[in-house]
């Protein structure tokens, strides 16, 4: 267990196979144990490729058999496969005509890292949160059953990490009411990124103990009333609630029979063959019906099943190079270096002071994250009120680390963004100073409870969004594009950005010590390398800074925004403009003193955000400056806004979208040159 194993049987000897799958009808025919192996050589592919240029891992290596089992009963796109997330669907993606293209996924111009409608006519829906399967798979086979479009078999892939989202638990209350003929294929492998918490898990753990398990709901009834010396009497005459807890212990899949969905499980999610037999008697049953797998998250590469949780979340994802021969780079033995010898001319003391400090690299700046994570780490130790809580992010968030210092000051309540602000309320309510570190783009799910338990009561929740602009390689599902947007209209709240990690560290201490619900948010990356404060300080809320003081043309950036128009500064200095650049620090409450400021000296304020546009920052600075400016008739510069494009932005390297989107140095000072007229005119 845990490497590639040599195939035995002389049918699987005759060569591979997985060349020859153009698409799921080719699958049909096979036996079952050479779809088997078109399972081991589709993982083989994956740690291959994906060990190369990166991307999500060991919850692919899980579900090749799955995938194969899918595809080879299924009449696929007529079929719809659901899978939850579409972190786990590179096997999907390989076996729909998409293999020799796997080495592009994540890539600028290359497969979507999730599944994706314009990508292929098999990717059913383009999710990439959590837990949104089944509600999917409801609705399509409603509008089925309803006469519209192409009837079909409906299947949704969700994981145990996902079903501790509560929109799943709707949807599975919404599938047994109706009694929607589904299949909802539950893939239990103990993980979603982190390891799962909270009662569910537990319940998973002790249903996966039962191997085979396959209980209708009245044949335990039955077995019940039928007991021996006349305890089948007394368990009738007790009642249907002490019946069902009986039940419940005697059968795991009782938690879903209640709901009026079948159970089927637990099932090797490794055997080909129990899978479709499993998969025919619940596409069979026309009802809604769970399947119960069991996998293994990074099953046959030895680093991931064999490392137990660690192992696994540590290969949740695979960076570029990490992998060489089907081992860990690290693992892989280099050729060994030449041994130079050592010269008298070598010596320390005969070479500069100079060149050894030439030759000394300089250390990489931290992440933001790394920054965010250790400033709390310093607040919660400094003020015990100050308690850290994660929706399954804690790695992503840098929460781990808290976890590990101050354990009774972290809390991760699962795939649950709307739980974890209302038990933020709830420990606001008591006095208690709660910081949810959730990516920008996961905090969307949460923002009914946002509006109405936080900002209603005026509550002092602190929200430290990672991933702020655009995020890389996850692409749209995944870039904090609208945070500015979906915040700034909430009575009561405060939205602020550093430019830097020493404003961050600022930003906190501030965050900490306000009265009320306060947002920061913060790029992915690498931070700027500035030093960082020592303490740090809280700084003026609704202030902001003239970083460089300059004429004609104002450069307002908020966020990593003002990195931008620090490019720019230096751009348009070749054109002989010396712009004024500033940092807005607040895009609520603005720093309305500094924009009238910059309006009345400047012919043209620029404001620079990564944000879409629209109700964005530099709305704020439009708005403002149109509704006090000119109602009090004074004259103002023109306003141009930059920031992202009114569409979602595809993935790639940051580097590479900000170009494609114009969010650098050199694009923004293009357009204030255009906006000035031509280069000639802005040197008159």
């Amino acid at each position: 267990m845990g490497t590639f194993g040599a195939v035995t049987d002389p049918e699987l000897n005759a060569g591979p196979l997985l060349p020859g799958i153009e698409g799921p009808a080719d699958l049909r025919n096979l036996s079952d144990e050479q779809l088997q192996q078109v399972a081991q050589e589709t993982r083989e592919l994956i740690v291959d490729t994906i060990g190369e240029i990166g991307g999500h891992f060991g919850a692919n290596l899980g579900t090749c058999e799955l995938a194969v089992a899918l595809h080879s009963l299924l009449e696929s796109p007529r079929d719809k496969i659901l899978w939850d997330v579409g972190h786990q669907a590179y096997p999907h993606k390989i076996l729909t005509g998409r293999k020799e293209r796997l080495d592009t996924i994540r890539q600028y111009g290359g497969l979507a890292p999730f599944c994706s409608i314009p990508e292929s006519e098999h990717d059913i829906m383009g999710a990439g949160h959590a837990s949104t399967s089944i509600g999917y798979a409801v609705g399509l086979k409603e509008a089925m059953r309803k006469g519209i479009g192409e009837d079909g078999k409906v299947i949704a892939v969700i994981g145990d990490g996902a079903l501790t989202g509560g929109v799943a638990y709707e949807a599975l209350q919404h599938a047994g009411g109706l009694e929607t003929p589904v299949v909802i294929v539950l893939n239990d492998n103990g993980m979603s990124i982190s390891p799962n918490v909270g009662a569910l898990s537990h319940y998973f753990n002790r249903v996966r103990l039962n191997p085979r398990l396959f209980h209708a709901r009245e044949d335990v009834e039955e077995r019940l009333t039928k007991l021996p010396m006349g305890l089948g009497r007394r368990i009738e005459r007790l009642g249907p609630e002490v019946k069902s807890a009986i039940k419940a212990y005697w059968a795991p899949g009782l938690f879903f029979e209640e709901l009026g969905l079948a159970y089927m499980g637990v099932i090797d999610g490794h055997d080909v063959a129990d899978l479709r037999w499993a998969l025919r008697q619940a596409l069979a049953a026309e009802r809604p019906v769970v399947v119960h797998i069991h996998t293994v998250k990074g099953k046959g590469f030895a680093a991931a099943e064999e490392g137990g949780l660690e192992g696994m979340e540590e290969w949740h994802a695979a960076k570029p190079g990490s992998i060489v021969d089907r081992k860990p780079a690290a693992q892989s033995k280099p050729a060994p270096k030449p041994v130079v010898p050592v010269q008298e001319s070598d010596a320390p003391d005969s070479i500069a002071p100079e060149k050894l400090e030439e030759a000394t690299p300089k250390p990489s700046p931290p992440a933001y994250t790394s920054v965010f994570a250790d400033a709390l780490i310093a607040e919660a130790e400094r003020d015990k009120r100050v308690i850290g809580i994660t929706a399954a992010m804690a790695g992503g968030t840098g929460l781990d680390k808290l976890a590990k210092a101050l354990p009774g000051q972290y809390y991760d309540v699962g795939i649950a963004e709307q739980d974890a602000v209302l038990f933020a309320s709830g420990l606001a309510l008591q006095g208690a100073k709660p910081v949810c570190a959730i990516y920008s783009t996961f905090l969307q799910r949460g923002f009914d409870q946002i509006v109405h338990d936080v900002c209603l009561q005026d509550l002092n929740v602190i929200f430290a969004m990672d991933r702020a602009g655009l995020v890389g390689d996850d692409g749209p599902t995944h870039h904090g594009a609208f945070d500015i947007s979906y915040l700034r209209p909430l009575p009561n709240m405060v939205l602020m950005a550093p430019r830097d990690e020493a404003m961050l560290v600022n930003m906190l201490r501030t965050a900490v010590a306000h009265d009320g619900p306060i947002s920061l948010r913060y790029p992915r990356g690498t931070a700027e390398g500035v030093p960082l404060p020592e303490p740090p300080r809280e700084i003026e809320i609704g202030k902001g800074e003239i970083l460089q003081e300059g004429d004609r043309v104002a450069l307002l950036g908020y966020g990593w925004g003002v990195q931008v128009a620090n490019d720019a500064a230096e751009e348009l200095a070749a054109h002989d403009l010396h712009p004024t650049v500033a940092d807005a620090r607040f895009a609520k409450p603005l720093d309305t003193e500094l924009v009238d400021r910059l309006c009345a000296d400047h012919d043209l304020v620029v404001t620079i955000e990564e944000n879409v546009l629209a109700g964005g920052f530099g709305a704020a600075v439009l708005e403002h400056a149109e509704d006090s400016l000119h109602s009090l008739g004074r004259d103002r510069a023109r306003i141009l806004r930059v920031g992202l494009p009114d569409r979602y932005v595809t993935h790639g390297k940051p580097a590479l979208l900000r170009e494609e989107v114009g969010l650098t140095g050199s694009a923004v000072a293009e357009r204030v040159l255009a906006a000035l007229g031509s280069p000639a005119r802005a040197n008159a």
